[in-house]
């Protein structure tokens, strides 16, 4: 293998560029996204921490849904308490350091999520679909198309 040389300030870059990385007991097991959307390629110093963990949320969202058969869709589950399991369905920020999730309970009752992103914890889950005669919702595809156009 050959030395690349950078300059200092292509190592300073390269060391603030975001990266995913991961490893499953299964070899066979797919992997988060290698090929992070342009938006997430920009340094993180570029980006509140609100934004960073809004966006990096999106890929972990979207590549979960695509593990999803039909007849599920993504849900976040709760630490702690019992406030139990939300359909997720939307997802925001508010600069410098909040995120907020959207979505219903297993009662149907809307819920909203407020968090800051140094206490930022979850749990994606799967849940039967909601409705039987209508297609699974993805609501990762469209948070990463909105990125797309941000």
């Amino acid at each position: 293998m050959q030395d690349q040389i950078e300059t200092s300030a292509e190592a300073a870059e390269a060391a603030a560029l975001p990266r995913c990385y991961e490893v499953h007991a299964d070899p066979k097991a797919e992997s988060g996204s290698k090929k992070l959307p342009e938006t997430l390629k920009k340094p993180v110093a570029s980006k509140s921490p609100a934004q960073w963990a809004y966006e990096r949320l999106i890929l972990y969202i979207q590549n979960f849904e695509q593990t999803l058969d039909g007849d599920h869709e993504v849900a976040m589950g709760f630490t702690g308490g019992d406030a139990g399991v939300m359909r997720i369905e939307g997802m925001g920020y508010f600069d410098p350091d909040m995120i907020t999730f959207y979505g219903s309970d297993g009662t149907g009752a809307r819920t909203q999520l407020v968090q800051h992103v140094s206490q930022l914890n979850v749990m994606l889950r799967a849940l039967p679909k909601s409705v039987e005669d209508k297609p699974a919702n993805r609501i990762g595809f469209r948070l990463a198309a909105d990125l797309k156009d941000s």
